[in-house]
């Protein structure tokens, strides 16, 4: 099959399989596929394509560019959706905590995914504000992120302060770089770990960098490239099942950030031997610990769908005056219901 004088709305969501004829045997991918497609891809854009992985052969899916096809492969593409130019507004409920003119406050869902990127274009936080603040955002941080000076995972939940004014934007930005060093900022966040960590308070130094499959984090050592310091400070609150026969002990800890690195908390915490209850990318090898566990505790820390992480406090200094800002987020309901299953087992 050719996809000659197709125009490229045409190949848009549709898969389109072509049939490498002996001519093409041992040609690159990009060049013959971009032949075949032209002049409605591009070789660039075909390129991309593969590199995304919207590219199989008989089957399975290509990500170089430069493999060599042979007489009679199937080569299959299909062309994604476009990227929206720039987020839109949508009514998504907020839990607001504070606002003024300078900034907003939210109390930010588990679940909800901070800023518009790969596979999550709608039905982000910022397409929250967007509805809720009009075009009073900062933005300096770009398109797909106004306003935006950190960041929470999807999964974890807690207390996120959004920049409404440039000024604002850049004060604030300044501080999360500090990291509190020289400044007022300070970020606790509550987590329910496997195990007690000893001793009951403590500081996790030790440099993060990409782990081996790219996507995670991992502890590195400190002369590779891309590792970076980090800093977590821990402090046990409540113990759960301690010293007791056939049952998996866990706790609550509180983790004040001196540093903040992506996955900071889940990676130092399994780190140490304590990953974080429910961590599917970090606490994998700890999934059997439930099964040590009385029912209905079992069944529900077997149900629990995401790491149990929270932010609960973030204090800064006000962009504008310079005043001191505490703002305080209550655990929110599963993650007290799964501390409470422990308590109450």
């Amino acid at each position: 099959m050719s996809a000659h004088n197709e125009r490229p709305d045409e190949l848009i969501g549709v898969p389109r399989t072509l049939t490498a004829d002996a001519g093409a045997a041992g040609q690159r991918l990009d060049q013959w596929l971009a032949a075949q497609l032209a002049p409605a891809l591009s070789r660039s854009r075909v390129q991309a394509l593969i590199k995304q992985g919207a590219v199989s052969t008989n089957g399975k899916t290509v990500f170089e560019p430069k493999h060599k096809l042979a007489a009679g492969d199937a080569v299959t593409v299909e062309v994604p959706e476009p990227e929206p130019a720039e987020p839109q507004g949508e009514a998504i409920p907020l839990d607001i905590l504070y606002e003024d003119d300078a900034l907003i406050v939210v109390n930010k869902p588990a679940g909800l995914v901070v800023h518009p990127g790969a596979g999550n274009w709608t039905g982000t936080l910022v397409n929250a504000l967007i509805h809720h603040c009009g075009d009073s955002l900062s933005g300096i941080g770009g398109v797909k992120r106004p306003g935006i000076v950190h960041r929470l995972d999807k999964d974890t939940s807690g207390v996120m302060v959004v920049a409404k004014t440039d000024h604002a934007h850049r004060a604030l930005s300044e501080a999360f770089a500090d990291h509190g060093r020289t400044g007022d900022l300070r970020r606790a966040y509550v987590a329910l770990v496997w195990g007690v960590p000893t001793p009951a308070v403590g500081t996790i130094d030790a440099p993060l960098g990409r782990a081996a499959d790219r996507i995670r984090r991992a502890v590195v050592p400190e002369a590779r490239d891309d590792a970076r310091h980090a800093v977590t400070h821990y402090a046990v609150e409540e113990r759960f099942g301690e010293g007791r026969k056939d049952f998996a002990p866990a706790s609550l800890v509180e983790c004040r950030l001196e540093t903040g690195r992506t996955h900071q908390i889940r990676v130092h915490m399994a780190h140490i031997g304590h990953p974080l209850v429910g961590d599917r990318d970090y606490g994998q090898a700890f999934r059997t610990k439930a099964n040590r566990l009385p029912e209905p505790l079992r069944a529900t820390v077997q149900a629990f769908p995401r790491q149990a992480l929270h932010a609960r406090l973030l204090e800064f200094s006000h962009p504008d005056t310079h005043l001191t800002m505490r703002f305080e987020a209550p655990l929110p309901d599963d993650m007290e219901e799964l501390a409470g299953a422990f308590r109450n087992s």
